[in-house]
């Protein structure tokens, strides 16, 4: 018996990681076909397009899922879906921003609104928590392609705004402008970025006890696991142990 209680559970744990990389799949196609809908179906002309296909490269998205979205976007049966951004407090008083995008708005709104309240947190009207962000662009890169001094003048060539570089790689920031430019002269460099994206950078972080940091995991994976959503940004921090605790669950 105990050999069969073992294979169910590693049958369920694959179930789970199969039905998690089916919900990326289809967040980032919705991107990729909305992103080739709204400019050019070349990623070569269309920076959001560019960076939706980076992401799927990423996440290991197949080549051929890749160009379905994209030719979705031509196709009459394309849905339409508007990017619609929602703001509020999670629990301890971070400051949260959820982006999605929507063919029901009241849908979206209903179940983002459902996720803060269960967390103990508020959803708040739009603006209630931008201006403790900054809305900027960010160049990511895997730390073996160069050492921090290299990316930093590198990057400063490339007209960014700022580097951090760690373990687990370097982030290139830039403004919303300048993105693109940035984007292209690093790639010229060191080739392909494994990220180049806006995103909410927080202007501080607030450090959360583990209990409202659990909290605040739960609601940031409640969010995430809603089909609508498709990036969630907050200001906060928590302990290595509870991040580890959290990760195994």
């Amino acid at each position: 018996m105990a050999g069969h209680s073992q294979f169910k559970n590693i049958m369920h744990r694959k179930g789970k990681q199969d039905k998690v990389r089916s919900k990326v799949f289809g967040k980032l196609a919705r991107e990729i076909t909305v992103a080739a809908k709204l400019g050019q179906p070349d990623p070569a002309f269309n920076p959001r397009l560019r960076a939706a296909i980076l992401e799927a490269r990423a996440e290991n998205m197949p080549k051929d899922n890749i160009e379905r979205a994209i030719k979705k976007a031509s196709g009459s049966e394309s849905e339409s879906y508007d990017d619609m951004r929602y703001e509020g407090y999670g629990p301890g008083g971070v400051a949260v921003i959820v982006e999605a995008l929507t063919d029901n708005h009241n849908r979206t709104a209903s179940e983002v609104r459902s996720a803060f309240t269960k967390a103990g947190g508020n959803l708040g009207t739009t603006g209630s928590v931008a201006f403790m962000f900054d809305h900027v662009g960010v160049v990511e890169y895997d730390a073996k392609v160069a050492d921090a001094d290299a990316m930093l003048e590198a990057a400063i060539e490339a007209g960014a705004e700022d580097v951090i570089s760690d373990e687990n790689g370097h982030q290139v920031f830039t403004t919303t402008e300048t993105l693109r430019d940035v984007a292209k002269a690093l790639e010229a460099k060191y080739g392909e970025a494994r990220k180049a994206a806006m995103i909410w950078k927080p202007q501080n972080t607030v450090m959360l006890s583990d209990e409202a940091g659990e909290k605040m995991m739960k609601l940031m994976q409640a969010l995430d696991d809603d089909d609508d959503v498709q990036n969630v940004f907050a200001n906060f921090e928590v302990s290595d142990a509870l991040m580890q605790k959290m990760g195994g669950e």
